[in-house]
């Protein structure tokens, strides 16, 4: 009962005006960015994060949540008209969704993917309700080692998942290990890493770190990549909406897709493409019509998308609960938080239910949004295809440095983010994930304070780290995510030799 009385109180708050308006343009903006290749929610929250510092947090956390839901929404649509995937857990429901448009199914294939998506949006939202109050509460227990512990887990399971290979994943790790080190040390009082530049002491701002790496490296990247690339209509025929056969065929995949998508993007570094995956291959092996399969199935549609935004819905569960990023998404999103003096964990369920509350009401209320903006706009939104690239990408570095600039007036700032940025645009080129360079720079501090605590409680005597079933089972976690790739890579190698 506490739950649902939260749950009406978040309501109260998610459905004032002021906040209904900022859903809704979340969700324009989410679907947007969805629409466009390459523009994912991760730029977009942290191109926001300037503008939005004078907004209140409610306000500023449910436009957030509706960025992150309609660009889960908006990936399918370029994804089944063009081919071309807005989001990477798009990507699978490419395979079946281009071939039913081409078809003359593309009607029908939308509006499967929309209504799973609502469907599974909101199925992954009630279990985020139910679940996150009751392990919060779990997360009372955890002492300073298991804190650092599961930190550990969050930096080698990132480390080893993203990237090209696990050594670069452990470098972008520690690059960003670097810069949440430098400024003042709280502890001692005493500065580091600030090359005698007093603008230093009080660290790198994190707006600064995400616009750069993001807005700046990534669109320099894409810029380089596709900058010439056509703009492209979709020339294809919607055809016929979904019949009754079609409903028949994809209520179960809704299903299946959202019962694999909630639990895997609850893992570190669980993110949306290995849901979409499983979902398309467990469609395929339970289909009464697997010869349509390759043809445009609209099982293979219906079940990907709708674990892709379970999967949304489900990496929320560690950043709410434990302040815990699992995605680059998520550890945009945790920046913002700490942007605003907040902490998510399970003291905010105590500090700040108002704001957590909310948020989660704001979700339900999101996907109504974007199920009435998906299936009659969809038009409009590929229209945006026909924006010259170079002009998007123009747009995306003269944001990033109009908003930092307005937020701190200084120069070192704008020397850092042309500096982050070129870095960022590097780590691209060469294959180095950017999550775990962000996930290091924002957890790495806290895992600094807890690693300290657990060793005064202890005296010095680093076996703390490994003296509770809780910390032990964490730190088993975290080496079996970093040598397990390694491992089957090698088994790989071996079988094809």
């Amino acid at each position: 009962m506490d739950t649902l009385n939260h749950l009406i109180a978040g309501f109260g708050v998610a459905l004032q005006p002021m906040n209904l308006l900022w859903a809704l343009i979340g969700c324009a903006l989410g679907t947007a960015v969805g629409v466009l290749p390459g523009i994912g929610p991760a730029l977009t929250i942290a191109l926001l994060m300037p503008l939005t510092a004078k907004v209140a947090p409610a306000s500023a956390f449910i436009m957030f949540a509706g960025i992150l839901y309609g660009a889960m929404y908006g990936g399918s649509t370029t994804s089944i008209l063009l081919n071309t995937p807005g989001e990477s857990g798009s990507v699978m429901t490419a395979l079946e969704g281009n071939r039913m448009a081409r078809n003359g199914r593309g009607a029908a294939a939308l509006a499967t993917a929309a209504i799973g998506s609502f469907v599974a949006g909101t199925l992954g939202t009630l279990a985020l309700t139910f679940l996150a109050p009751a392990i919060a509460d779990l997360a009372f227990v955890f002492g300073p080692e298991d804190y650092f512990a599961l930190m550990v887990l969050a930096f080698c399971s990132v480390s080893a998942v993203m990237g090209k290979s696990t050594l670069r994943g452990l470098i972008a790790l520690f690059v960003g290990l670097a810069l949440g080190s430098i400024g003042i040390d709280a502890q001692t009082g005493q500065p580091r890493m600030t090359f005698g530049h007093p603008e230093l002491l009080d660290g790198i701002a994190f707006t600064v770190v995400l616009v750069a790496l993001f807005a700046i490296g990534e669109g320099l990247y894409l810029a380089s990549r596709h900058g010439n690339a056509a703009a492209a209509l979709n020339p294809l025929q919607g055809g016929t909406r979904m019949t009754r056969a079609d409903w028949a065929r994809s209520w179960k995949p809704w299903l299946r897709g959202t019962l694999l998508g909630f639990p895997i993007g609850s893992l570190p570094a669980g993110g949306t493409e290995i849901p979409t995956f499983l979902s398309y291959t467990l469609e395929r092996r339970l289909s009464k019509h697997p010869e349509e399969f390759g043809h445009g199935a609209i099982e293979g549609v219906a079940g990907p998308e709708a674990a892709n935004n379970a999967a949304a819905a489900g990496m929320l569960v560690p950043l709410l609960t434990l302040g815990l990023p699992s995605t680059a998404t998520a550890a945009v999103l945790l920046a913002a938080f700490q942007n605003y003096g907040l902490q998510p964990g399970p003291m905010l369920f105590t500090s700040n239910p108002q704001l957590l509350w909310g948020l989660i009401a704001s979700l339900y209320i999101g996907n109504v949004i974007l199920l009435v903006l998906n299936l009659p706009l969809v038009g409009l939104w590929v229209r945006l295809l026909l924006i010259p690239r170079p002009y998007i990408y123009a747009g995306i570095v003269v944001f990033a440095l109009v908003g930092v600039w307005g937020i701190s007036t200084s120069w070192m700032d704008l020397a850092l983010l042309v500096g982050l940025g070129l870095l960022g645009y590097v780590a691209r080129v060469h294959g180095f994930p950017i999550a775990p360079a962000l996930i290091g720079l924002i957890l790495g501090p806290q895992a600094e304070i807890q690693l300290r605590r657990a060793l005064a409680v202890s005296q010095g005597d680093f076996w703390v780290l490994v003296s509770t079933p809780i910390s032990i089972g964490l730190l088993a976690c975290a080496g079996c995510a970093l040598l397990l790739p390694s491992l089957l890579r090698w088994r790989r190698s071996g079988s094809a030799r």
